[in-house]
């Protein structure tokens, strides 16, 4: 039995996927993370580990779902009864992922309308923290809740929750049709204007001239392969899911290669769209590109507005068009992260697809609330660094390692997808997804975690690292065990496709 929900074309799937995994962090975070690591150098170890980690994975992702014909703890309790924990684990991570993600497009959907008479003054950074979000002096200091952070916040809530109640095909499949096409437009349109403002050769110059010497340090690899991972959305159980809708006869490879490519085009395109952008505030301020880079959020809600205050005219249309397109980037990947927790709990449990959505919508939004107070943007950004680290590198790290070391599925995933794919993928898929991958996630994350002890994430005290980072990551841990407990109660992981 499969699920009874399809795409209702591969492209629609194909733009879901690339809606899913075009989001906020193509924009904000790619330019920056290429910028610290080589430069034009860095597309080096990019392309490679684009290559040797992202597509092997993403197709490794999309044979899971699709052969599995179920949500991600089905699919992998298909593979073996004992991995339905980790396929709750993934779900539970992008539960989490989602409940912040809400938060931040509605910040970008604020200053939208900030953008009309730039509202935010000549001291962006003091309107965005003590104005906008009244950020505390301690994370623990939660306050209040900011109901003008609030109210933008339910608007983008009930605009995905009716989306998810029209389904995949008639809700996620036409909001990807209408929204990618119109956030690529408007990313070209404000690159056309970036790299034609004065200045801006100067800001590509920083970000493409190639520093060769970046390649040599461990840490720049390592940069690249989370580039990479984070982008494609692999390990939160999304591609899992997005795949089991398809039709029996999809094109796999094809489509993998099509959406990470896609991918890898849009965060090239942001990355000039961004320095050219950067170049052009120096050249106003009579500094250095340097001086004004920064990065994630100070990037986008305080740097762009200092932008826009010295855009040429037309600065309302720029910031209209910037941060429309961080809602529009942000709301695909929203609605991506839904939908894999909406399958797991009504097919676990048996329940109707409304009630499924009335729950990890209900829930997830009144998570959301606690990153609206005071202490929110802390606590968001504690928890963001430790699901991304712990939660979505680690999880795939412990998928590669079951399905091609324990359950050995690899040479029976390769052949499902080489039977409905005109690319057929070699035996090379099978070498990298058992030796290549778990060596550079393993290396990665030992790093990481001799830089966590070594020092503390953020200057944030130790006890709030450890209720909102370590104990979290354990909390999610130790529910995918408990929910892996029982029968599942619509479709069974037992039964046959």
């Amino acid at each position: 039995m499969e699920q009874k929900e399809q795409w209702g074309s591969r492209w629609g799937f194909i733009l879901a996927a690339v809606g899913s995994a075009v989001g906020l962090g193509n924009i904000w975070r790619y330019p920056y993370v290429a910028y610290e690591n080589g430069g034009g150098a860095f597309l080096v170890p990019y392309l490679i580990a684009l290559f040797t980690a992202g597509i092997p994975i993403l197709l490794l992702e999309y044979a899971i779902g699709h052969k599995g014909r179920g949500s991600t703890p089905q699919s992998l309790a298909k593979l073996s009864n004992k991995f339905e924990w980790l396929g709750w684990w993934q779900v539970l991570v992008s539960f989490v992922i989602v409940t912040y993600y809400m938060v931040i497009i509605g910040w970008a959907a604020s200053y939208a309308y900030f953008s009309i008479g730039t509202q935010w003054g000549n001291d962006t950074e003091d309107f965005f923290m003590n104005q906008f979000l009244h950020i505390s002096d301690d994370v623990w200091s939660f306050g209040g809740i900011q109901w003008n952070v609030l109210l933008p916040v339910v608007i983008i809530w009930v605009l995905a929750y009716f989306i998810m109640r029209r389904g995949i095909q008639k809700g996620i499949e036409v909001a990807s049709r209408i929204l990618l096409p119109i956030l690529v437009l408007m990313m070209v349109l404000i690159t056309v204007r970036a790299v034609t403002l004065p200045g801006a050769t100067e800001g590509l110059d920083v970000l493409l001239t190639p520093d060769f010497s970046k390649m040599l340090d461990p840490s720049v690899w390592a940069a690249a392969y989370g580039q990479v991972f984070f982008s494609l959305s692999l390990g939160m159980s999304i591609m899992i899911t997005y795949a089991s809708y398809l039709k029996k006869n999809s094109d796999l490879s094809n489509s993998g290669l099509i959406a990470a490519f896609a991918n890898s085009g849009f965060e090239f395109l942001s990355a000039i769209a961004v320095f050219g952008a950067l170049g052009f505030l120096a050249a106003q301020q009579g500094v250095s590109v340097d001086e004004v880079v920064s990065q994630g959020i100070g990037l986008a809600f305080v740097v762009f507005p200092n932008i826009i205050n010295a855009f040429p005219g037309f600065n309302a249309f720029f910031g209209i068009m910037f941060f429309g397109c961080l809602v529009f980037a942000g709301f695909t990947s929203a609605i991506s992260l839904l939908q894999p927790g909406i399958a797991a709990f009504q097919q676990k449990f048996g329940i109707s697809h409304k009630a499924a959505i009335n729950w990890i919508c209900g829930l997830g939004f009144l998570v959301t609330v606690l990153y609206t107070t005071n202490s929110g943007l802390m606590v968001l950004d504690i928890v963001d660094h430790f699901i991304n680290i712990f939660g979505i590198l680690f999880s795939a790290f412990i998928s590669v390692i079951l399905v091609g070391w324990f359950a050995k599925q690899l040479r029976p995933l390769q052949d499902h997808i080489n039977s409905v794919s005109d690319i057929r993928i070699g035996s090379w898929w099978v070498v990298v997804l058992r030796f290549i991958v778990p060596v550079v996630l393993g290396y990665i994350l030992i790093q990481y975690t001799i830089e966590e002890v070594a020092k503390p994430y953020g200057g944030y005290p130790v006890s709030a690292l450890i209720t909102f980072g370590y104990a979290f990551m354990v909390l999610l841990l130790v529910a995918g065990f408990v929910l892996q407990r029982g029968s599942w109660k619509g479709l069974s992981p037992d039964q046959d496709n």
